[in-house]
């Protein structure tokens, strides 16, 4: 049976598997069909990934949480805080997955099979929205810099327009949730190693390539999609920039090496984990890795390269919301609105404490402070 590969939230990457080692014309005991034992690697699974995860989830909350509770009160959205909330929605349920794959990694699935489909799916789901609702930001941020040039945005423009955002997220949540169908599908619960794994088990009548085509899939809509989508709209967003008049080149300057930097974070966190994953599709098609050593080094870097793109979700409310003035200006009013609620209910308080204790004198209840 097919084994789809999820890295490294679960077990299955390190379990042992069997391999031909150094074959050559001259036999010797090393050519004898052996076992690959990995429970060096799910040690260092069971240490590190908790770690990295806790980190992750317990940054990730408090700033996609922020970002949550500023935006989803505004009555009247832009496209812009209509892609964070959705943004902050996916990087949330993404990291409530963390700890279910914390466990995982150090004590085995012990949470039943209904649960392992279920965050299985809810994993890839909200992995790919993210990265697809990013490149539907680096969109609307082009189009604004048509908008400020008064030129004709196009059929694009007449697409990301307030009036459709709704259906351009649906749009969005869509195309991942059919790329987490199948670990929706397929996830199961193994015991492997002595211990029991949360992993995708495909029926013998899938093949290999087309498990390895889920996974370019993934890496085309997932990666390079939005990647490509960034790398265009901010160069020509910098372009825009670039013609600003020569007493606003400190701010564009600005505004460019904020581009600079969302753009190089997206690159430095997804790079490393979506070459994995081509490795990985790749091998699993064409067999190319048959040494245990080259098999353990791969999947150590498959752990450390996806919990260093899970820290995008941590870094998300960073480079999107709190570096825009908009977002700043919403948390003072937020801030604001919040503190005099509070001096109303105290005011209240303290005048109804006041009237009851000089419930006696008409003067003085009608005393506020």
């Amino acid at each position: 049976m097919a084994v789809r590969y999820r890295y490294p939230s679960t077990m299955d990457l390190v379990e042992d598997y069997d391999y031909y080692d150094n074959l050559t014309l001259n036999y010797s005991y090393e050519d004898y069909h052996t076992v690959c034992e990995k429970a060096d690697v799910r040690s260092f699974a069971g240490l590190f990934l908790p770690v990295v995860y806790s980190v992750c989830v317990a940054v990730g909350l408090a700033g996609n949480s922020l970002v949550l509770s500023v935006y989803a009160y505004r009555l009247r959205r832009t496209m812009m805080d209509a892609f964070l909330v959705h943004l902050a929605v996916a990087d949330l349920l993404l990291l409530l997955t963390l700890p279910f794959w914390a466990a995982d990694a150090a004590r085995g699935w012990e949470l039943g099979l209904p649960l392992c489909k279920l965050v299985s799916a809810c994993y890839t789901i909200n992995f790919t929205c993210c990265m697809l609702l990013l490149a539907c930001v680096s969109i609307d941020r082009y189009l604004a810099s048509i908008r400020a040039e008064g030129r004709n945005q196009g059929r694009l423009g007449r697409v990301f327009t307030r009036a459709h955002y709704g259906k351009v997220c649906l749009g969005v949540w869509a195309v991942a949730f059919l790329l987490g169908l199948p670990d929706l599908l397929f996830s199961t619960v193994s015991k492997t190693s002595g211990r029991r794994v949360c992993l995708a088990v495909y029926p013998p009548s899938l093949a290999q390539e087309v498990k390895a085509c889920l996974e370019m899939v993934e890496v085309l809509l997932g990666f390079l999609v939005p990647l490509l989508v960034m790398a265009w709209c901010y160069f020509n967003v910098g372009r825009a920039l670039g013609r600003l008049p020569v007493e606003s080149r400190g701010r564009r300057l600005s505004a460019i090496r904020v581009l600079l930097v969302v753009v190089g974070v997206f690159v430095v966190t997804q790079l490393p984990y979506n070459a994995v994953k081509i490795c990985r599709a790749m091998d699993s098609t064409y067999t190319l890795v048959t040494h245990c050593g080259v098999s353990k080094a791969l999947d150590r870097v498959a752990q450390v390269t996806e919990s260093l793109a899970l820290t995008h979700c941590c870094l998300n409310p960073l480079l999107y919301a709190f570096l825009g003035s908009s977002f700043r200006k919403h948390v003072l009013k937020a801030a604001k609105a919040f503190g005099g609620r509070t001096r109303r209910r105290e005011e209240q308080a303290v005048e109804m404490s006041f009237n009851n204790s000089h419930s006696a004198s008409q003067e003085t209840s009608a005393f506020s402070i």
